[in-house]
């Protein structure tokens, strides 16, 4: 089991600790509905070191990215980013990613950590073009500083405006007495807040200053238990759940980082589903009485007859409900249509519903 820079804070601050995609990760420290509410209404810091991080350089970054990823990478400037997704050869997803444009030619992705060694052979393999490829996950450390006191408790800490860096925008600067830092505006919480990205080497000095300018703001550290509760309030996909090898970007509401503007892997195949239609669709639902769903929990309609299936659920921490997201037939995909949960031989009712399903 790998362990990341800060996994002795972890431990000395009492986390509870477990392997999480080959890592020793902190789940909890205080529990899941306190850690969701501090970053929903203050500041809290993930330790996401565990994320994969390749980098890209050379004449052909940009068109390898334009091959491999669904997205039109072409748009991106230097300091912006863009989430994406590498669809594979049969209709499938290997990952999500975040691609970063660092300078011209040289391009940071940002892969799911279960999937570093997959995405590493998937892209290599495509590598035709010469483009110089480093897996330097090993090497680089990510804090994830969210909630809606984040960019006031980090501001001393950097000598750029931090209210500046817009949304999907990042910055290379000093942050917490280290340069060339990449803060970015980016997350997976949807309370807004920073990135940090750092060397190994630099995290324990970030974490402690980021704790200090943070203390007069609420700032605590959070596990990755409420960062799943949290994402999937803004119906954020989580790979392995949501998106997977066999389910398709379209399936999955991923249509507008689909763009048949250029050529990429199966875009013939996903662009004659489009025109033709999918046959299942990702819907977020609401459970109409107190109930939690949970993930592989059938999803049948009025008649008793299954529909589809929970790829994500949870007891909603801001809204005290049953949520959750899974695959139904188109049929049954409309917003505010009925359908049932099966909850061990029961079938409790739920309700379509528009994502996100928490609104500020």
């Amino acid at each position: 089991m790998k362990n990341t820079a800060l996994t002795h804070i972890h431990e000395s601050l009492g986390a509870k600790m477990l392997p999480f995609a080959g890592y020793n990760m902190p789940i909890l420290y205080e529990g899941v509905n306190a850690e969701h509410e501090t970053v929903r209404n203050a500041v809290g810091v993930f330790d996401v070191s565990h994320m994969g991080e390749f980098l890209l350089s050379g004449p052909n970054a940009l068109a390898l990215i334009q091959k491999v990823t669904s997205n039109d990478a072409s748009v991106l400037t230097i300091g912006r980013a863009q989430y994406s997704c590498l669809p594979n050869d049969k209709g499938g997803v290997v990952d999500d990613l975040i691609i970063y444009k660092m300078k011209e030619e040289q391009y940071l992705l940002v892969v799911n950590a279960s999937n570093i060694e997959k995405d590493w052979n998937w892209i290599s393999s495509q590598n035709d073009l010469g483009v110089d490829m480093k897996n330097i996950s090993e090497d680089y450390s990510l804090l994830a500083i969210q909630g809606p006191k984040a960019v006031e408790a980090m501001q001393s800490l950097s000598s750029i405006d931090l209210s500046a860096i817009k949304y999907y925008h990042f910055e290379v600067a000093d942050f917490a007495g280290v340069d060339n830092v990449i803060i970015s505006a980016t997350g997976y919480t949807g309370s807004g807040g920073f990135e940090i990205y750092c060397k190994n080497t630099e995290a324990e000095q970030i974490w402690n200053k980021v704790f200090e300018a943070g203390a007069a703001f609420g700032i605590k550290p959070i596990g990755l238990a409420a960062r799943d509760t949290l994402r999937l309030e803004m119906g954020f996909c989580l790979y392995g759940n949501d998106i997977s090898d066999t389910t398709s970007p379209l399936e999955a509401g991923l249509g507008w980082i689909t763009k048949f503007t250029k050529e990429f892997t199966n875009s013939e195949n996903l662009k004659k589903q489009k025109e033709e239609g999918v046959t299942r669709k990702l819907v977020a639902f609401e459970m109409q009485e107190r109930a939690v769903p949970r993930h592989d929990y059938e999803i049948v309609d009025g008649t008793g007859a299954v529909i589809g299936i929970v790829t994500s659920g949870t007891m909603s921490p801001s809204m005290n409900k049953g949520i959750g997201l899974g695959y139904v037939t188109v049929a049954n995909s409309a917003v505010d249509n009925d359908i049932f949960i099966r909850i061990r031989k029961n079938d409790v009712p739920a309700k379509v519903v528009k994502l996100p399903f928490y609104k500020k």
